[in-house]
């Protein structure tokens, strides 16, 4: 346990493994620096707001002013604690070494009437994406789904009542005065999920790193064996015509096997990342460095998966990518398209080494992003229209 201007800090034993993960945002086509950082995205927390002070017993003693009356004040009431999402911050790691937070208590009521001064909150700062859980409950407390939100997780308690509160016609002297109310402690568990528009899943080494690589500044690892990724890789994209590009992050998560939803490989752990996403970007190995000889299976897996997380992901809007058509094995890219055809799916194939077919996948992107943001600003304007009514 240690101890710093009066609150205490401990050690988060129970705090998640930390992993990391490689962050680089492009602009107008120009890589910005890269920076690698620990990414936790969850954390489980403690805030104790500020308890309130106690109200006084004085009674006003002045030369010349016989049986003054009582004179005690109120106490001041304990601060609250906040939490505010914030574009500054990316991870919950500032969290995990600093796990516990208490406010300042009300200051104590004095004599001549005098109310205590008000304990000063604190207000946490989470990226935006962080959703609360109350730790003993379960209960989601709040979502932080857009930046500069601020709510209250903990009230601090009320100041007590100085003995002039008690003060009557009848009862001209009273000794009464209440104690200040303890402010509220609780318990929270916070989740991050990444705010991405485009979410890429598939089979590990299928190639959606090199081409989170080639479409964005992102720099994640790439090397030929499975499991390469092992945390989520966020890249920026621009599409369109020069100074008409429409922008949109793109996720490049760990791959998926069959059975992941019950701890193969890596599991399923990173496919929160992906809940928020407007669009997923199946990609499909057609070559034979593989292993694997049927394409249609790999996609039914893939599927499956997904359908096990149990957030409707394999409900999203969802282009299929045909991925390393420079070595793609004939009869694998056949079958593909003759699967995405009675699928009514638009299949693209795509070469990330000679840069085959990415434009257009691009633009597709682009273009799903786009749709689907219209129809959100259409129904959430439904939505006000009808509450406004």
């Amino acid at each position: 346990m240690l101890r710093s201007c009066g609150t205490s800090f401990r050690w988060a034993d129970e705090a998640p493994a930390p992993t990391r993960v490689l962050l680089v945002l492009s602009f107008r086509g120009q890589e910005c620096p890269r920076h690698t950082f620990m990414f936790i995205d969850e954390a489980k927390i403690r805030v104790k707001a500020g308890d309130g002070g106690n109200g006084c017993m004085a009674f006003r003693r002045e030369k010349f002013v016989p049986r003054g009356g009582p004179s005690g004040g109120d106490g001041g009431r304990g601060g609250d604690i906040w939490m505010e999402s914030s574009e500054r911050h990316n991870t919950l790691v500032h969290f995990r070494f600093n796990p516990e937070y208490t406010a300042e208590r009300g200051r104590h009521g004095e004599g001549s009437k005098k109310t205590g001064r008000d304990g000063e909150g604190i207000v946490l700062k989470v990226p935006v994406g962080t959703i609360v859980y109350d730790e003993d409950t379960g209960e989601k407390v709040y979502d932080f789904s857009h930046p500069d939100e601020r709510v209250v997780i903990s009230r601090g308690g009320r100041g007590g009542r100085g003995n002039a509160q008690f003060a009557t016609s009848t009862h001209q002297a009273p000794r009464e005065h209440e104690e200040g109310r303890p402010g509220e402690e609780r318990n929270f568990r916070l989740e991050l999920k990444l705010l991405a528009d485009v979410g890429l899943v598939g089979y590990p080494n299928v190639g959606k790193s090199t081409l989170i690589s080639v479409i964005s500044a992102a720099r994640p690892k790439v090397a030929d064996y499975p499991f390469t990724t092992l945390e989520p890789n966020l890249g920026v994209v621009l599409a369109g015509d020069k100074g008409k590009e429409e922008s949109f992050v793109v996720a490049d998560i760990p791959g998926l096997i069959e059975g992941a939803h019950t701890g193969s490989g890596l599991g399923t752990q990173f496919l929160r990342h992906i809940e928020r996403t407007r669009l997923l970007v199946h990609m499909v190995d057609v070559s034979d460095s593989s292993g694997r000889s049927d394409v249609v299976k790999d996609v039914d897996v893939i599927m499956g998966e997904l359908a096990s997380f149990g957030a409707d992901l394999e409900k999203k809007p969802t282009l299929m990518v045909a991925s390393k058509i420079d070595v793609a094995n004939p009869e694998k890219l056949k079958k593909l398209k003759q699967w995405a055809t009675r699928k009514k799916l638009k299949l693209y194939p795509i070469s990330a080494v000679t840069g085959e077919g990415i434009d257009k996948l691009k633009y597709a992107m682009a273009e799903g992003v786009e749709k689907v943001r219209k129809a959100l600003a259409a129904s959430e304007e439904t939505r006000l229209s009808k509450t406004t009514a």
